[in-house]
């Protein structure tokens, strides 16, 4: 398996919600095969995402970062986010079909909500550059039951 490391930049942008992120990171890049590869970035924490920070100590930010890690593929995508705080998800897309996106959230009490599950449409799914890749595109719909939750555009890109 051939492991690359490059520096990345992977932005998340809703087309009709104000949501809007942007993080640059180095990321790691393993070759599976001729089309398939799995990408980990560590992504810095949200300040302020966590409900409890101001009752913790200050965590460095080794502590405190995430890992995002994509399973790509020129038809299908897979991510997966996890970290030290409350929050993990998992999304899967491939192009013109619904998948599934969860969200586990953790919490200390018996009552907490546990896992959270949605759908998401993808409308375009484009992976670019060979012999490795660098640009990522992904359009797609998140939905629960007959609600639509917006429409997002997720770029990767992978610098050389």
């Amino acid at each position: 398996m051939l492991t690359h490391r490059k520096p990345a930049c992977l932005s998340l942008i809703s087309t009709d919600l104000p949501v809007w992120s942007v993080v640059e990171t180095t990321a790691t890049l393993y070759q599976k095969d001729r089309q398939r590869f799995h990408l980990l970035l560590n992504e810095p924490a949200v300040l302020g995402w966590e409900p409890d920070t101001e009752d913790r100590p200050a965590a460095s930010d080794a502590a405190s970062s995430r890992l995002l890690w994509f399973e790509i593929s020129p038809s299908r995508a897979i991510a997966t986010m996890q970290g030290q705080g409350n929050l993990s998800y998992r999304h899967l897309w491939e192009r013109g079909m619904y998948g599934i996106s969860r969200y586990w959230l953790r919490g200390e009490g018996v009552e907490s909500p546990g896992q959270m599950r949605l759908r998401n449409y993808t409308r375009h799914l484009e992976l670019s550059g060979y012999p490795l890749p660098e640009h990522l595109r992904l359009e797609y719909e998140l939905w629960t039951g007959k609600l639509q939750l917006g429409r997002y555009v997720l770029n990767l890109d992978i610098h050389p």
